[in-house]
């Protein structure tokens, strides 16, 4: 069993990072795959919580990486405002750093972004033991790199996320989310590829591949919102979703409670075109279920054991299409990785020891 370190303020952070010949930093585990690292100390910042600044007016917030999400949205919501790209396994008590460290994005990313976008500046210890800022503490800084973003998707390969700096944005007046049946895979890529082309600016554009169904969610004032849903239902068959519908559509995509519990869940990078090929794919692995989000740029997949994890790699690498592996026994990349020169030369700036695992591991 990997050793399990548990700072709880910066200073033991430091000094933990520079005792640990190999050291993994780990927020809830709500992704384990992400850490499940051999003969490596596991460095956990559950203990390193709190929000330090928050200016409502500058819509503006700083918190310890070990911060729950959930406790993020709390606070944020008190005043109006939010995260929008929907910080995902929020009731699962996932973390500001993890949810950074995975780059892991809600339905909300189709409109606004993703995290990355949303990240203004970090302090981070680095594999010599050095904590460090980056970025600044307001929305206009265009100081030094940006190496904030980098971290993004960096899955604690680089240096331990220690506090991390966001914008965020008011509240919508109200939401109001549809759904869309489709004939099959092809007709959700139709349907998906057309509304993501629209001026309608949907406020998330999400898809069960299993069900052959689009739910699309518009956001702003009441009368603007309802008018926008009746050009959409004149041109797709469909129907409103009561509130409580939209909540629990909304609530099991963020927390992936339709996928497997306990089983392999994996997260696509592809294009809408792709979709039809990957649902054939799936359909051709007992058990799997997926879902596209991000009007069809991204996708999730689940398969009830490991069993099929291995034909899902050679799958996708024949498809041409990257993933990651969030939870199950199952490769980190079941379809191999690029190497891009530049991450090697971060890494050997950030962590010359090689004090943390690689991207490999």
């Amino acid at each position: 069993m990997n050793p399990l370190l548990t700072p709880a303020s910066l200073d033991e952070l430091v000094e933990a990072v520079r005792s640990t010949p190999r050291v993994l930093v780990v927020g809830a585990r709500t992704k384990p795959r992400l850490s499940a690292v051999p003969d490596v100390a596991l460095l956990s910042m559950t203990g390193l919580r709190g929000i330090i600044e928050y200016d409502p007016t500058e819509f503006t917030f700083t918190a310890l990486a070990g911060t729950p999400v959930r406790e993020i949205a709390a606070a944020l919501g008190e005043k109006g405002q939010y995260l929008p790209f929907d910080p995902m396994l929020g009731e699962a008590g996932a973390t500001l750093g993890g949810t950074v460290a995975a780059g892991l994005n809600g339905p909300g990313r189709f409109r606004y972004g993703g995290v990355r976008d949303f990240i203004l500046g970090v302090r981070f210890v680095d594999g010599s033991g050095r904590l460090l800022r980056l970025g600044g503490k307001v929305v206009k800084n265009a100081a030094g790199f940006d190496l904030p973003k980098f971290f993004t998707g960096s899955l604690g390969r680089f240096g331990v996320l220690a506090e991390i700096t966001f914008k965020v944005f008011p509240r919508p007046a109200s939401t109001l989310t549809l759904r869309l049946p489709a004939e099959d895979a092809a007709g959700v890529t139709r349907i998906l590829t057309a509304a993501a082309s629209t001026r309608w600016e949907l406020d998330a554009l999400d898809a069960s591949l299993d069900e052959s169904a689009v739910c699309t969610r518009l956001a702003g004032p009441v009368p603007a919102i309802d008018a926008l849903a009746g050009e959409i239902l004149a041109r797709w068959p469909g129907r409103k979703l009561s509130p409580e519908e939209a909540q629990t559509t909304w609530s099991e995509a963020a927390e992936f409670s339709w996928a497997h519990p306990g089983g392999v869940l994996v997260k696509v990078a592809l294009t809408p075109a792709q979709l039809p090929a990957l649902s054939a794919l799936g359909r051709n692995l007992a058990g799997a279920r997926l879902r596209a989000t991000n009007g069809g740029n991204a996708a999730f997949l689940s398969l009830p054991t490991p069993l099929d994890a291995a034909r899902l790699g050679e799958g996708l690498r024949a498809l041409g299409i990257a993933a990651l592996t969030l939870r199950g026994d199952a490769p980190l990349w079941p379809a191999g990785r690029d190497k891009p020169a530049i991450a090697s030369a971060v890494k050997a700036a950030l962590d010359p020891q090689n004090r943390f695992p690689s991207l490999d591991d």
